[in-house]
């Protein structure tokens, strides 16, 4: 899981960049309609792609975490095992799941100030932009938190599970199931 997570993780992240690159070009007063068209389009389409790769980022490791979740769950009950390994289970799923949802929040909100905010210049549009602004650098930063604490969550979570692994192979051994 970490590869995969790693991947997408590092093509969400760079793909909010990229979004952030494109936004910062929508009000560059130097450039005439057509670049700004071409400009919020790009910006658009990107942050589109972004935003989705951001939310599948984090519907990943969710399901990852639910699947691990009950696997232990089942194990545990099957095996009569302790039931350390489910409580840390749930600690680290719990530690991740507030991060995962606040991005994902984060994306929505931004988007949605983002789609009211005018690239031509008013009143109205400006203050849309800035908060659409603010809120696209907060979840930059944001998701590049949630996605190493996901990312730390995730390597543990993976190293319990090698560890109840290696107890259910002890106890087949010991009970002459492997044959």
């Amino acid at each position: 899981m970490n590869r995969i997570f790693l991947t997408l993780s590092i093509a969400a992240n760079f793909a909010l960049a990229a979004a952030v690159w494109y936004g910062l070009g929508v009000h560059d007063e130097s450039r005439d309609l057509q670049a700004v068209k071409h400009a919020v389009s790009m910006h658009l389409l990107v942050a589109l792609g972004a935003s989705l790769l951001v939310l599948m980022l984090h519907a990943v490791v969710l399901t990852y975490f639910m699947g691990t979740g009950r696997w232990l769950e089942d194990t545990t009950t099957a095996y009569r095992l302790d039931e350390r390994f489910r409580q840390r289970n749930i600690r680290l799923k719990y530690k991740a799941i507030p991060g995962m949802v606040l991005c994902m929040l984060l994306v929505i909100v931004t988007g949605a100030f983002g789609a009211s905010a005018d690239p031509l210049p008013t009143a109205a549009s400006t203050m849309t932009s800035t908060i659409h602004f603010t809120l696209a650098m907060a979840l930059v930063g944001l998701n590049l938190l949630v996605s190493g604490l996901e990312y730390a969550a995730i390597s543990q979570n993976g190293r319990l599970v090698a560890e109840v692994v290696g107890e259910v192979r002890r106890i087949r051994k010991e009970r002459g199931l492997d044959a």
